[in-house]
């Protein structure tokens, strides 16, 4: 359904979301309503969090207190369309579900804690002395074992496999996280069968951090895409990757020491320029509280409005490495959207690069997602927002960078901003068609947050050329990232269907919601007897291409 009233805050339920225990190891066949379209059959992947506690030997609960730290599971919906010799049949949907991070769970059973590194943890003094003197359970010595990566999906990515012969359907499956390791799973089990970190691609991606959302050229396929590896140090440096999907070679297009060292969730792509802007959340002490805290958030600096945004335009097809910088005011983000070369509008002879990004005014959405200010039952879920909420929700912004062509990297030039669209109307866990990837686009799609809930509560679709919002919400039902399905057949921007998991809090149960992306109304859905964690990030694959 549509938007159509204020929602009230207080009876809006996310526990089932977030307290997550569930797994379908062995497809099983989900209940389909409505309609879902026979363009819509491939494969969907989901990974995110699925629980966050762990029962240890010593008789105590273990539990991260960090949304972004919960144990990764990873969920595959199989969308079969129908045999079109029957044309009244409906299109099935089989779904599975495992979590990666057995060894890690086991550990933490075995030890009663977790002294690796996280995102958000709040480390407990006393539980630390005592895991000093503590029997200590040890792995089998596999890499990555402990490691708990499950941020962004990456379907037949090149440089850490690569199969030969068949040219058609998904070869391998990686996930992603912030850091410069990945895991591999099997694409029909989601079973664990593989880890490698960026040395692997090669020598000189030796730093430890990483963006979780690489950026895959439309046109070339390029993939584990466009990146860049950060290695914190004395002097820290940016290295900005490419791995060519015809080659699976890996060449580093810029190495960038003149910026400080932040968290950089994601990056920017052009038809021909990579786009790192380094935003204000920036490393304590160079990076080096990192040894201290063991987590970003307390490793990084609150967001100071008086050091402008630096911007670094790296040329990813002739070899130039840095070709213009620039500075703009101050924010923070996690996901930019889309980006792309058009004639400037002062100088017809010049080209601008215009990206769409989430953005926010300061780091205050990090420290939102603790459990205890996201969950409904949490005491103090209440009292953050209504301390914190204006500032912990994120406005779509429109930046520029103009002539680029004619900048030199010499000189910094000024970033400007087109314009900010309202936070009531303005999504983070952005999407928009893939079929205009480095194309301008004018439809943003995302899960919105309009303070009606102490999580999202609905989706959305930004209309960048109007600069209006249609709002799809259901009083209860937390909608996760949407995922755009192109209609093959489309015309429009617009022409498809949008994917998203979707938690009925009232019964504790999900759901895949199908939605037309023009109107945003509901068309089907395929129901679940179980929660989903709320996750991250997902991608589909479209049966064209894919061995169902």
């Amino acid at each position: 359904m549509t938007d159509t009233k204020l929602e009230p805050f207080n009876d809006w339920p996310n526990d089932p979301g977030f307290d997550v225990d569930h797994e379908e190891r062995t497809p099983v066949e989900l209940v389909v309503t409505g309609n879902i379209p026979a363009y819509a059959a491939g494969t969907l992947y989901r990974t995110g969090p699925g629980g966050y506690e762990v029962d240890t030997e010593q008789g105590t609960k273990f539990s991260f207190s960090h949304w972004f730290d919960g144990f990764t599971q990873n969920h595959r919906f199989q969308i079969i369309a129908p045999d079109p010799a029957e044309p009244e049949a409906a299109t099935r949907v089989l779904y599975n579900s495992r979590r990666s991070v057995d060894t890690l769970i086991e550990s933490i059973r075995q030890t009663g804690g977790y002294d690796g590194s996280t995102f958000g943890q709040k480390r407990d003094m006393c539980q630390s002395i005592f895991r000093k003197v503590s029997s200590k359970f040890t792995p089998s010595g596999e890499p990555g074992e402990l490691s708990n990566i499950g941020v962004t999906v990456s379907i037949n990515a090149v440089g850490f496999s690569r199969e030969e012969g068949d040219t058609s359907g998904i070869q391998n499956l990686w996930i992603n996280t912030d850091a410069a390791e990945h895991r591999q799973l099997d694409p029909e089990t989601l079973e664990p069968i593989g880890y490698a970190d960026q040395r692997k691609l090669h020598p000189e991606l030796k730093g430890h951090l990483s963006a979780a959302h690489a950026q895959k050229d439309p046109v070339t396929g390029d993939d584990i895409h466009c990146n860049y590896n950060l290695d914190i140090g004395q002097t820290s440096t940016y290295r900005v990757f490419r791995v060519s999907s015809t080659t699976g070679k890996t060449d580093v297009l810029a190495t960038i020491a003149d910026a400080p060292p932040a968290y950089l969730h994601s990056l920017i792509l052009t038809e021909n320029y990579v786009v790192l802007c380094v935003w204000g959340s920036h490393y304590a002490m160079g990076g080096a509280k990192f040894a201290e805290t063991r987590n970003f958030v307390d490793a990084m600096n609150d967001l100071d409005p008086s050091k402008p945004n630096q911007w670094f335009v790296v040329d990813r097809k002739h070899g130039n490495g840095v070709v213009a910088k620039y500075e703009g005011d101050a924010f923070f983000c996690f996901h930019t959207i889309n980006a792309w070369e058009e004639p400037s509008p002062s100088d017809s002879s010049q080209v601008d690069i215009v990206t769409d990004l989430s953005a926010y005014e300061n780091l205050d959405i990090i420290k939102r997602l603790y459990f205890e200010n996201i969950k409904s039952t949490s005491p103090g879920s209440r009292a953050y927002l209504n301390n914190k909420g204006a500032t912990t929700r994120s406005s779509i912004q429109r930046w520029r960078l103009p002539f680029v062509t004619s900048a030199q990297p010499s000189s910094i030039n000024r970033a400007g901003l087109d314009f900010a669209a309202p936070k009531n109307k303005s999504c983070d866990l952005p999407t928009f068609n893939p079929l205009y990837s480095t194309k301008p686009s004018r439809y943003i799609y995302g899960a919105i947050d309009r303070g009606f809930s102490t999580f999202y509560d609905g989706l959305v679709k930004y209309d960048t050329v109007m600069q209006t919002a249609l709002i799809w919400s259901q009083h209860g039902h937390s909608g996760g990232e949407p995922i755009f399905v192109p209609n093959p057949d489309g015309t429009k921007e617009d022409d498809g269907i949008l994917l998203s998991v979707v938690l009925n809090g009232h019964t504790g149960k999900s759901y895949l919601a199908v939605l037309d992306a023009k109107s945003l109304v509901e068309i089907g859905r395929a129901s679940m007897e179980w929660p989903v964690g709320f996750g991250f990030h997902g991608a589909h694959y479209a049966a064209k291409d894919a061995k169902l």
